[in-house]
């Protein structure tokens, strides 16, 4: 966790808010993280409300966080580095 800037664990998941810019930057956000999670066969719940994305990982099936978790929201940091 230490690592994973900005993302705070609350039980068995990881949660993390980015308020981008407007609606639009927000919605283009939340359309590479659905491309980052494709990829990785791995979803976060999103909440969108207008300009701030809510994101929460856990692993459903294994019931608490795994590597698949804490893989994909290092990616989503990456990807916040050049967006939003």
């Amino acid at each position: 966790m230490q690592s994973l800037k900005d993302w705070k664990r609350t039980g068995n998941e990881i949660r993390r808010i980015v308020v981008a810019t407007n609606f639009i930057h927000a919605m283009g956000f939340v359309q590479s993280v659905a491309l980052l999670s494709e990829k990785a066969d791995h979803h976060p719940d999103i909440d969108i409300r207008w300009n701030t994305v809510t994101l929460v990982l856990t692993t459903h099936g294994e019931r608490g966080l795994t590597e698949k978790d804490f893989s994909l929201a290092a990616q989503i940091n990456s990807l916040l580095k050049s967006q939003v």
